[in-house]
Formats: C-alpha cells, sequence, structure tokens
C-alpha cells in the first residue's frame, strides 16, 4: 500500500524525536526508499511555514523527492472533487487572499490516482469539508498516524 501524507501527520512526526525512536525512523525511511510513503508539493510548501522542529525540517530537506508534482490525472480528479460545491469549501477564503498553499484536494486527489491511502490527522466531522470527508465520498481509503502505524504492524 501507498500512503500519501498530510502535512497535519508530518507535524505530528516532528514529535518522534530520533534519538529517542530511531527504530520508527528507520522503518519510516525504508518505506519511503520503497515509494510507499510520498506527499505532495503543496504539502512541502506548507510545511516550510509550519515546521518548528530543526530535524524534521532536515528530514523534509533530505527528502524533498517524494512531495510530487500533480500530472494530468491529478488535475482532473481536482475538478471532480470541486464540482461538488460543498468540497469548494476546502479553499479558505483567507487561503485565496492570503496566496497561502493549499494541500488537502491535492493530497486527496494524489491518493485516488494512485490507489493509495491518505495519512492525515484531520477527523470527519458531519456536513464538513474535511479530508476525511471527501476521501469517503470518492471512495478514496483514509487514516491517522496511529493508524498507518497499525496497518503496517509497526510496534515499538
Amino acid at each position: 500500500m501507498t500512503y500519501v501524507f498530510d502535512t497535519s501527520s508530518f507535524i505530528v512526526l516532528g514529535h518522534f524525536f530520533p534519538e529517542r525512536f530511531p527504530s520508527f525512523w528507520e522503518l519510516f525511511d525504508s518505506e519511503v526508499s520503497n515509494g510507499r510513503i510520498v506527499s505532495v508539493r503543496e504539502v512541502y510548501l506548507e510545511l516550510d511555514n509550519q515546521i518548528s522542529r530543526p530535524h524534521l525540517r532536515e528530514w523534509v530537506d533530505r527528502n524533498k523527492h517524494i512531495f510530487l508534482t500533480p500530472g494530468p490525472a491529478e488535475s482532473a480528479f481536482l475538478a471532480e472533487i470541486f464540482a461538488i460545491s460543498h468540497f469548494r469549501q476546502l479553499l479558505s477564503q483567507k487561503q485565496i487572499l492570503k496566496a497561502t498553499p493549499v494541500a488537502d484536494p491535492f493530497i486527496i486527489a494524489s491518493a485516488k490516482i494512485r490507489g493509495a491511502c491518505v495519512v492525515t490527522e484531520e477527523v470527519a466531522k458531519k456536513n464538513a469539508a474535511k479530508i476525511p470527508n471527501v476521501c469517503e465520498h470518492f471512495g478514496v481509503s483514509c487514516t491517522n498516524i496511529e493508524g498507518f502505524m497499525q496497518r503496517e504492524k509497526w510496534k515499538f
């Protein structure tokens, strides 16, 4: 299974200090090397404004290759997402006005096209345009860091 990571999940990974969790990072880096963990360019841009932990900044910069640029298939699927007026809330007016990166629809599109699972810390909310809600609507698998580790049968 391939996993497409959201900004929120990378931020959580910042709490896994490499000196305290070396076995986690060995497994995680192995999955990255095998191409099973990816993300999107927009997550990289969001992280650029949000990372506060030096070890996470270093890791992201070393692994910039996993932050993929959307291709034509993802772009076409973005149109499907935004064809549903309710899901246009993925783009907030504030983000549009400030021209800040918006990763959520790109994460979902990337996962849909790759047959992958989204990893996010967002939680589904009734009648909301959250990543898990949009994933459910389009039949895209979605979990969080804990669910990712359970799926991969990781124990420490």
